[in-house]
């Protein structure tokens, strides 16, 4: 056999020392000396194999090595390319198996030898270790690792796929790692951008599944190789993870995890909402949380404020509503990614957790929960009320309750003293009639909320009305029923001593309260309201009134008037 011909037997390994002497033999001497704990395959006739081998002779002395070429020996078994010796020793090999073989001169090359190389009469030792095995009628090789529970879709042609990977030769000698490099590798699957055997191997994949794919070399680089790390004729080992995956046609996925059994209301654009999210990338990784800074997200949707994603995702939510949102990159971050949590071509999943929406031209939103039979008189602006109320925001939240007070809360209606919106969702109740009020932002604490309310809340009150007085015109403390004494100072005088001090004229206007001739501003403190009265008429506030200084609140409105004339 010519020496061209040595370089077609199978895999050996380094330096192997010869055997001893067995005298004449009839067939090959095989020493297993290293057997692998795993074998999933050994080599069978019209098996392609790679492997590496040392020669020597019974002596020691080396005629041929694989090793000393730089390349490893691939060919078939059993069809005749081989000394019938090493046909024979290399049945039954496995993948990384070791061994050493005898082969007597009439299994080598008999009485002829190899003229210069190998002498006539020659037994032959060989030192081999197998390294890759392979058939034409191998399909690919995958196994499930492991697997998510929920899988709610799979790899198919077309599709972007972010995978990591290891690759090694069948023997475990590595090649390459996306791990390395610190990426993941990012490609279209079935679209000729991959060898084959991966374009097919990814098929079927969910996302967080990791996969071991075995790729005979005519599904992978085949006789060429690769570079200098993958020989010709190599198996290739895939350890897969797979990232994640969407399709340039995908929309936006959603996942309906918690809707609220009552739903008056569904988000459109234009709407302003807050809600709580947990952003993650298909394989779980967070990647931003508005609980970790323990404050809503607060946007419009529909707006262009937010990824087109989640303007999408957003429509139609509910209060209260728990969704998960999935988007795909061309409608997130894209190519490129956001900083360095994001990376490009990523699909994310936004858990989300409604708080509240509202729209800047929503009214005050009133139910009523309970109304007497029988109610004629209802409150007007400027009267004074006395009410419960328990706020809290819609998710359920209690913020101020009166009721953890001695008292109810007492206003002045239209005197600025609350919000506008429960100002508003206060006219035209009846005493002892309840009602649920629902108060946007804009008529609420605005955009910087208040102290325990956060900006732009949605504000949800129940109030029950204890008790009205009516009230007077704004500016005034005190108005007539009818007209007023002729001669007012006169009769205020009730000493007639020609002046109004403090007590007389507190006297005096209890006295036409108390006979219905006229009534106070409504006030928890009346007193405090004659007071202001009385500070108002004594004008050089030397604690007594003149006939110069007493004038009416009509009187004085007419003389602006002219004076602004």
């Amino acid at each position: 056999m010519a020496p061209r011909r040595l370089a077609l037997l199978l895999l050996g390994i380094l330096g192997a020392p010869g055997l001893a002497d067995p005298g004449p033999l009839e067939d090959v001497v095989i020493d297993r000396y290293y057997i692998p704990q795993i074998c999933l395959r050994e080599v069978q006739m019209g098996d392609f194999i790679r492997y590496h081998y040392n020669g020597t002779f019974k002596d020691g002395k080396k005629f041929d090595s694989s090793y000393d070429r730089g390349a490893t020996v691939a060919g078939v078994v059993g069809v005749g390319r081989l000394i019938t010796g090493m046909d024979r020793g290399l049945q039954g090999m496995c993948v990384n198996e070791r061994r050493h073989l005898i082969v007597p001169p009439h299994l080598g090359y008999g009485s002829i030898g190899v003229a210069g190389l190998i002498p006539p009469d020659a037994t032959l030792y060989f030192d081999v270790i197998m390294l890759d095995i392979w058939n034409k009628d191998d399909k690919l090789q995958i196994t499930t690792l492991s697997k998510p529970e929920h899988c709610n879709r799979t790899v198919e042609n077309s599709d972007f796929v972010r995978y990591h990977y290891n690759g090694t030769l069948l023997d475990g000698t590595p090649f390459d790692s996306s791990y390395s490099k610190d990426s993941t590798y990012d490609t279209y699957v079935g679209t000729g951008w991959l060898i084959k055997g991966m374009d097919q191997g990814l098929l079927g994949m969910c996302a967080g599944e990791k996969r071991s794919i075995i790729i005979p070399p005519f599904l992978a680089y085949g006789e060429k190789g690769y570079g200098t790390v993958i020989p010709p004729q190599a198996s290739l080992v895939f350890s897969v993870l797979l990232v994640d995956f969407h399709n340039p046609k995908d929309g936006v996925f959603l996942e309906h995890l918690e809707v609220p059994e009552s739903c008056k209301r569904r988000a459109v654009t234009g709407d302003f909402v807050r809600y709580h999210y947990n952003g993650t990338l298909m394989d779980g990784t967070l990647f931003d949380s508005s609980y970790s800074r323990n404050h809503t997200y607060n946007t419009y949707i529909g707006k262009g404020y937010i990824i087109p994603g989640m303007d999408q995702g957003l429509q139609g939510v509910c209060v209260g509503e728990r969704r998960r949102v999935v988007v795909p990159p061309h409608l997130a971050y894209g190519e490129n990614g956001a900083g360095n949590k994001i990376p490009g071509s990523a699909v994310l999943i936004f858990d989300v957790h409604i708080i509240d929406f509202h729209n800047p031209a929503d009214p005050v939103e009133i139910e009523t929960a309970y109304r007497p039979e029988g109610c004629n008189v209802t409150t007007r602006d400027r009267d004074f009320v006395r009410y419960h109320y328990n706020c809290s925001l819609l998710d359920g939240t209690k913020l101020f309750s009166s009721h953890d007070y001695e008292k109810p809360q007492e206003v002045t209606l239209g005197a600025n003293k609350v919000i506008e919106g429960l100002n508003s969702g206060l006219l035209n109740m009846c005493v002892g009639e309840r009602r649920v009020l629902i108060i946007p932002p804009h008529l609420g604490h605005g955009e910087s909320g208040a102290r325990g309310v956060p900006g732009s809340a949605v504000l949800r009150f129940e109030v029950e009305l204890i008790s009205m007085e009516e009230g007077v015109p704004e500016g005034y403390l005190f108005i007539w029923h009818g007209e007023p004494p002729a001669s007012l100072y006169e009769e205020m005088d009730l000493n007639k001593d020609g002046e109004i001090p403090a007590d007389e004229f507190a006297t005096f206007i209890k006295t036409q309260v108390a006979e219905g001739k006229g009534r106070l501003m409504p006030s928890s403190d009346p007193e405090k309201v004659i007071a202001d009265m009385f500070r108002n008429q004594d004008r050089n506030q030397d604690g007594k009134i003149t006939s110069e200084e007493l004038k009416l609140k009509s009187d004085e409105d007419q003389e602006k008037i002219h004076e602004e004339l």
